[in-house]
């Protein structure tokens, strides 16, 4: 190895010219002729790597790891040992597809060892898809999911804040990644907020008031519940142009996330005096629902598909434009 050269193990068998440079494929690693490699990656030893296979630059592929046709991995992508790929979802011996599902893993996931992913799926952007997970949908940005089949759990780098019926106020605990607690009705993500509801409680039972233009933030021109989701299921995924929304959790309990393009928190609400404002121009998703779940949202405008940003590049394009 010369310079900026791949460095190509003596005991590799390496049928494709399309290394990057600085990359090494280590012994008994195995690449049909065109995969392609890129800059700064690291194939370990015992790895397989079909033709119709794009890695992109600084991909990390430990050892036991077959990529087939159709798996693309972004730049940065690590794939723990064993992890296994998949691309027909209906495998018959010496029967053979014309044409492959693309599977994307996008620019810095991390799959852990022995997690499965099935075909045609995409892994999103610094997703975490923890060991031995069976990932039978596409997993969100920044996701971190775990079991089988795999379920989100939480976002890296998001902050923990509880949000209950007998603490009022934002009890948060952050998470490593992000380095500091959440104060009190700020999650530090953008100008979203937690506003806490006047509450009444007697021998009668309890009543909680939302003023609309005061407890909401914005004149309400749209109402609507979310309910009977089951729970490993994910609702929202999106952001808005200009609608603003306040959501609160009328029974039951359910994750909010919220991602400024920068922070991002994890606001779990289980108490109907307790809401959430979410301006335009955050990304917001919804999982772990209870079973008894009921999330109720106001919206500033009525429905219009045109006022959605659907993924997540399209959010962070908005914001940079």
């Amino acid at each position: 190895m010369a310079g900026d050269d791949p460095f190509i193990h003596h005991l590799a068998l390496c049928e494709t010219d399309q290394i990057g440079p600085r990359s090494r494929v280590w012994a008994f690693a195995h690449l049909l002729p065109g995969a392609r490699v890129g800059a700064d990656c690291n194939i370990c030893d015992g790895v397989f790597v079909e033709g119709d296979v794009t890695i992109g630059d600084r991909v990390t592929v430990k050892s036991g790891v077959q990529l087939w046709d159709g798996v693309r991995l972004a730049d940065d992508v690590f794939v723990g040992p064993n992890a296994t790929f998949t691309n027909d979802r209906f495998p018959r011996s010496g029967q053979h597809l014309d044409s492959y599902p693309t599977t994307l893993v996008e620019k810095g996931a991390s799959l852990g060892a022995n997690c499965t992913v099935l075909p045609g799926l995409r892994i999103g952007r610094y997703a975490m898809v923890g060991a031995g997970a069976v990932v039978t949908k596409d997993v969100p940005p920044n996701a971190i999911v775990v079991g089988n089949p795999a379920r989100i759990v939480g976002y890296v780098g998001a902050a923990h804040a509880s949000v209950g019926a007998t603490d009022a106020s934002v009890a948060a605990e952050a998470t490593e990644a992000h380095g500091e607690a959440v104060a009190s009705g700020d999650l530090g993500v953008g100008s979203v907020r937690v506003i806490e509801l006047p509450s009444f409680e007697d021998m009668r039972g309890s009543l909680t008031v939302a003023d609309l233009g005061t407890h909401v933030p914005f004149p309400v021109r749209r109402f609507f519940l979310v309910y009977g989701v089951p729970g490993r299921e994910v609702r929202g995924e999106h952001a808005h142009r200009t609608c603003h929304q306040f959501l609160v959790c009328l029974h039951g309990s359910v994750h909010l996330l919220v991602d400024d393009g920068t922070q991002r928190a994890d606001v779990e609400l289980s108490s109907p005096s307790i809401g959430v404002y979410v301006p335009p121009l955050v990304w917001g998703s919804q999982f772990n629902y209870s079973p008894d779940a009921v999330l109720g949202v106001f919206a500033s405008h009525p429905y219009d598909n045109d006022d959605y940003l659907r993924t997540y590049e399209e959010f962070i394009a908005a914001l940079e434009g």
